[in-house]
């Protein structure tokens, strides 16, 4: 014990030294040994010495980095996995007391902070919380059931290594259950599955893990059996050790290990070798032994299983209740024994000095600083953002740039969460989960040392195709409006807030219906602001299908300096797929305009190109070329030329033959199969092109289609109506073109009906 304390003092000394500033002047071999700045070239006699001290440096930080998970407990609603944090939270000695999730104590769950969530029983935000189990760091961020937009979901993923599965054991495998795990096959997150509430009349692990096989094509298998099943629910039975577990104790806290009852010796060993198959199938390590017959130690079977699911080739499938204080402590074994420590996952930055290439992150502390804000709270101190560190060191004091606006600040205090609690830190190293207050930023943004432009998710981000107009009931209320949108924001860079020019509204766009509905429900709980919204508005763009010679005079007398400017040239269709969706061309020869006057005909052009003459929306993939045109010495001015380039544009626009381009979105519906024709048949009518139609196991339809936007409102509900409740849909923005013949009249009329209305 005491070489071990020894050990870790001077580790910790180590890391205090190398986190401190490194002055870049050559250094004695001592002074460069105390900051563990390990060039070699400054050393000759003492270099042997230094190469040891940086392998162990580099050790204490593996082990350190190795005794650290963070995982997500992800499920369908209603699955238990509340309950199951706040039984983790109170074994592992996070909190005291075990509170029920809908409140009925008064108190609520832990991890459900917000009132709300305690009245409905349900979570609406992510809540970060940490934990300690035998000398491992467990980072937990408990997600909503309810996931609907790609952009957070990939901000919670990647801050993700491993993840809990929860699995109803009543309800099995649920349309929400499908649907966080395809978004975790998509961000590749490692995980494994619990079954839960086996107390429940009707329970039937069984049946779920079939279910998991076929439905979620998952390959499984039990680690796990039950001792008995509902009301006779008494242990559970570990097929890697081949002991029995019960749960003594008020909570469950004593965990007793016994031999297996004779009765369910037999079950046991044919489930274990059911488990031995499945993962030699996924291990060639392991497929030796079991095929020369060797005997399988525990040892060994841990190792595989470990090997195969942080490979993701295999997902290992624990049991228990969570309500009657079952399984949970084997649960949390098995998130130390099978889930990745940071250094075991791969993490991908994207480098902006070289156009977003891929960069793989080493994962060490020793590395320069790179951190993810993941999640923005307002606290009563001010902006708390929540940041996943995936390289190097922060400390409270140091100076961070945030790469995404280029802002240097400063780090005035760093936490460490607890659902809504903090506990103050003085610094964190890579792989660790922590909160800054004060530090202004948006949700996504990547936090470095300055040394790097590394960002950790794309900065491209999609165009918003959906407005809607929006206006506080109440006049006072207007302050806590303001607020609240700016916040939205500030969180989600798919949501944007703009002014109707016309109309003087406000609008807000963002990815859809279901998207903008959120933030008007959010607004009324979180800040109390009741708000009249419009119709939604599709965002349709205007473009030209030829080019156009245009000759344009602006002249006006009025008395005293009139205004005089001629352009001359032409306007021309960009080609598909070219970078820039409006592009000005000065190919004046010659001083038959001022060169002076050139910028103005530029910003009268791209004035002009905001607002088409067929519906009144903008104009994109055009290119405008200045060939020619005439001044006055007198009468010639700025304002003068943008004016000529704006009724230029808007006479000769028509010659052009324009058209309207609306936004098509990529539809993937899944339902069961019997629905099938009804489906495909509503898709045709709202003019969709199904691009795709497949089969997932027996009974569940998959089919993936094109549908214009416009046609796509009240869907949800509709299809709800189509499939009895049974299927869902995911739509997500592919692109903007052309409308059909008899929809461009239709929508030149009723823009032209609503003009003359006003």
């Amino acid at each position: 014990m005491t070489t071990r304390s020894a050990r870790s003092s001077t580790a910790r000394l180590l890391f205090s030294f190398c986190t401190a500033s490194i002055s870049p002047a050559p250094q004695t071999s001592r002074a460069a040994l105390l900051t563990g700045n390990f060039h070699l070239r400054y050393f000759s006699a003492g270099s042997s010495a230094a190469a040891r001290l940086g392998e162990e440096k580099e050790a204490w930080w593996k082990e350190s980095l190795q005794k650290i998970r963070n995982i997500g407990i992800s499920a369908h609603i209603d699955s238990g996995k509340t309950t199951l944090t706040e039984r983790i939270l109170y074994y592992t000695g996070r909190i005291r007391k075990i509170h029920e999730v809908r409140g009925r104590d008064g108190i609520g769950a832990k991890m459900d902070s917000m009132d709300l969530e305690r009245e409905k029983g349900i979570t609406i935000q992510s809540a970060a919380t940490y934990c300690s189990w035998n000398d491992y760091q467990v980072n937990i961020i408990d997600t909503p059931g309810h996931v609907d937009f790609t952009i957070e979901v990939e901000r919670a993923l990647h801050v993700l290594d491993g993840a809990v599965l929860v699995l109803c054991c009543v309800g099995g495998v649920q349309s929400q259950s499908i649907t966080v795990d395809r978004q975790m096959r998509r961000y590749e997150v490692p995980r494994i599955a619990f079954i839960n509430k086996l107390d429940r009349m009707g329970a039937d692990p069984w049946k779920v893990l079939n279910q998991a096989r076929t439905k979620l094509r998952h390959h499984t298998a039990a680690v796990q059996i039950p001792i008995g099943l509902e009301d006779d629910f008494k242990g559970l039975i570990d097929l890697v050790n081949m002991k029995a577990y019960y749960f003594h104790g008020s909570n469950g806290e004593n965990v007793v290990t016994e031999d297996i009852p004779a009765d369910l010796e037999a079950s046991a060993l044919e489930k274990r070798r059911e488990l031995i198959e499945a993962v030699s199938e996924v291990d060639d390590q392991l497929a030796e032994a079991f095929l020369s017959d060797e005997p399988i130690l525990a040892a060994n079977l841990e190792e595989a299983i470990r090997r195969v699911t942080v490979a993701r080739k295999f997902i290992p499938v624990f049991m228990g209740s969570a309500i009657k204080n079952k399984g949970v402590q084997p649960l949390l074994d098995g998130v130390l024994s099978y889930l990745p420590s940071p250094t075991e996952v791969s993490n991908y930055a994207l480098d902006q000095t070289k156009n977003e290439e891929k960069v793989e992150l080493s994962g060490s502390p020793a590395g320069p600083l790179v951190a993810l804000a993941f999640k923005l709270e307002e606290g009563q101190f001010g902006q708390l953002t929540y940041l996943r560190i995936y390289e190097g060191v922060i400390k409270k004091g140091d100076f961070i740039t945030n790469v995404n606006t280029g802002k240097k600040v400063k780090v005035p205090r760093l936490v460490r969460m607890h659902s809504n609690e903090k506990e103050d830190i003085q610094q964190a190293h890579a792989g660790q989960i922590v909160a800054v207050f004060g530090v202004d930023c948006a949700s996504g943004d990547t936090f470095t040392d300055g040394s790097v432009k590394y960002t950790m998710t794309s900065m491209s981000v999609p165009e918003p195709v959906m407005s809607l107009a929006i206006s506080p009931v109440s006049k006072d209320s207007g302050g806590n409006f303001s607020k609240a949108l700016n916040r939205f924001q500030k969180e989600d860079p798919t949501f944007r807030v703009g002014l109707d020019a016309e109309s003087g509204q406000t609008i807000i766009s963002g990815m859809g219906e279901l998207h903008l509905e959120v933030y008007v429900e959010r607004m009324r709980r979180e800040y109390k602001v009741d708000a009249i919204v419009g119709k939604p508005r599709v965002n349709f763009r205007e473009t030209i299908t030829q080019r156009v010679e245009f000759d344009y005079l602006h002249k006006k007398q009025s008395g005293g300096a009139g205004q005089y400017g001629r352009v001359i040239g032409y306007m021309e269709p960009l080609p598909p797929g070219y970078g820039t969706k409006f592009e000005f061309e000065n190919n004046l020869i010659g001083q038959a305009i001022s060169p002076g006057f050139v910028p103005a005909i530029e910003k009268g052009f791209k004035e002009a190109v905001n607002s088409g003459s067929l519906i009144g929306h903008p104009v994109e993939n055009i290119r405008i070329v200045l060939t020619d045109g005439a001044s006055h010495a007198v009468d010639s001015s700025e304002l003068a030329f943008k004016m000529a380039a704006i009724y230029a544009f808007r006479k000769f626009y028509e010659a052009a033959k324009p058209v309207i381009l609306e936004p098509v979105m990529m539809v993937e519906l899944k339902f069961p199969m019997e629905f099938q024709g009804t489906v495909t048949g509503d898709i045709s009518k709202r003019k969709g092109l199904i691009v795709g139609n497949d089969q997932e196991g027996d009974d569940l339809g998959v089919l993936n289609a094109h549908v214009p936007l416009n046609n796509m409102f009240g869907y949800s509900t509709a299809l709800r109506s189509m499939t009895q409740g049974k299927g869902e849909f995911t739509m997500e923005y592919l692109e903007h073109s052309q409308v059909a013949t008899e929809v461009q009249t239709q929508l030149v009329n009723s823009y032209k009906a609503t003009k003359s209305v006003d």
